[in-house]
């Protein structure tokens, strides 16, 4: 009687410890009070941001802490939105030499498999580029040409269902490219091609992307057509790209030369699809096509070398300004995850080089939710927005800047990681002498 009295008392007793594992933490009420806020939205104040259940309930210079909140003083110090690397890697990828750690391909045409599914929460890249301001990021699998859709996550989270902020916010199409050279394996050497020839592959493999769209439209009819005698099987992958053609998501193009951006914007136009350019490296060089057309660009690292021997050496540098004088939406990514935590300074060579500084910060925050369409979630300090915030010493741009907060939905996170923990281990170690 006393074992099995036991026995009902620790299955008790282990019921309440996995409740409480598995319980969602306790809302936070939290008040930043006395920064410098910067809505991005509007014009910077001195105030406090009170931030309720994930969400920010009141922000402005009138603005009081309600009784009870936690309070973190920022007084001296900054409030900006949570940065939002556009592009990224992130929990897809850990080590490069170890295989089993990357999970940003597949092989063949994927475009129904979701970046979110494969991301690793417990990565310790993510902790790291956190602690530099980034609050949230697309990410994003590679391969293709059809590679599959990208997410967007929070950069904190014990799941990925507490990291996921949208499922899909595109389809990843890898441009095909017009390439003269390509490897042989039969004879393991580089095998020279007439243009002639690179254009009548190349003009077959744009075609082939035609006939994908054109399936996904005829299957998408089909499906919807409730009259049918013909039983439809279903198809994941048409099912994905007819989310594209109903407009659903944009048409996400990875193409950095001049031809494939303007081929790009050709075959959107064409079908009649949202698109989206990423990467972008001439991005700039075709400023009044996509401006024309109204194509966002999510512009790969700035702080790149030029591709072409005669590319003039800023042009990286320079191509985010000249995108935004032309009236181009624009945003940063990293495209990998190692680097993914020096998303601000990408931004801040693009202001030594003639991008205007507060379109550099709209870019880094509500400027890249509104190309992904979050913007009525993310990237700016009001009233009904989820509470994703930094607080800092000064500009995030400005590599002195420390970052005192970082808040995802609501909750102040630790901001120790692989690096600041590496750096007290051995800043604390014992004097050989």
């Amino acid at each position: 009687m006393i074992r099995s009295r036991c026995g009902i008392v620790a299955a008790g007793m282990l019921a309440l410890a996995l409740t409480a594992l598995t319980a969602p933490a306790a809302a936070q009420t939290l008040a930043i009070e006395g920064g410098t806020v910067h809505p991005v939205s509007g014009a910077s104040y001195t105030g406090t941001v009170v931030v309720r259940d994930g969400m920010i309930e009141a922000a402005g210079p009138d603005v009081a802490a309600p009784a009870g909140a936690d309070v973190i003083d920022a007084r001296g110090l900054h409030v900006y939105p949570g940065l939002f690397n556009a592009w990224t890697i992130l929990g897809l990828v850990e080590i490069d030499s170890v295989p089993a750690t990357l999970d940003q391909a597949e092989l063949g045409d994927t475009p129904h498999l979701l970046a979110v599914e494969g991301v690793h929460p417990a990565s310790e890249i993510i902790p790291v580029t956190r602690e530099n301001g980034t609050t949230h990021a697309l990410t994003a699998p590679i391969g293709g040409p059809w590679a599959g859709q990208a997410s967007v996550i929070l950069l904190d989270g014990w799941t990925v269902e507490e990291m996921e902020v949208e499922k899909s916010v595109g389809v990843v199409l890898e441009w095909p490219s017009l390439a003269t050279r390509e490897f042989d394996f039969s004879t393991f050497s580089v095998r020279e091609k007439k243009f002639s020839e690179a254009k009548r592959d190349y003009d077959r493999t744009v075609g082939e992307l035609g006939d994908w769209i054109a399936a996904a439209r005829q299957y998408d009819h089909a499906r919807s057509n409730a009259g049918s005698a013909v039983a439809v099987e279903q198809d994941h992958a048409l099912e994905a790209i007819a989310r594209v053609t109903r407009g659903e998501l944009p048409l996400l193009v990875v193409a950095d030369r001049a031809r494939a951006i303007r081929d790009a914007v050709a075959f959107a136009e064409e079908h009649g699809l949202r698109l989206v350019v990423a990467s972008g490296r001439d991005a700039a060089k075709e400023a009044d096509l996509l401006a024309e057309k109204k194509v966002p660009v999510i512009l790969n690292s700035v702080q790149a070398l030029p591709v072409e021997e005669d590319d003039p050496y800023d042009g990286p540098f320079a191509a985010p300004g000249e995108l935004h004088r032309a009236g181009v939406p624009i945003a940063f990514g990293t495209f990998d995850a190692s680097n993914a935590r020096a998303l601000p300074y990408e931004a801040a060579t693009a202001v030594a080089f003639g991008l205007d500084a507060e379109a550099a910060l709209r870019a880094l925050t509500l400027g890249a939710a509104e190309v992904l369409g979050l913007d009525d979630r993310l990237g700016s300090i009001d009233a009904g927005k989820w509470a994703n915030l930094i607080v800092t010493d000064g500009d995030p741009l400005e590599v002195r800047t420390a970052v005192r907060h970082v808040i995802v939905r609501g909750r102040d996170v630790d901001l120790s990681n692989r690096h600041s923990r590496s750096y007290e281990l051995y800043r604390s170690r014992p004097d050989p002498r």
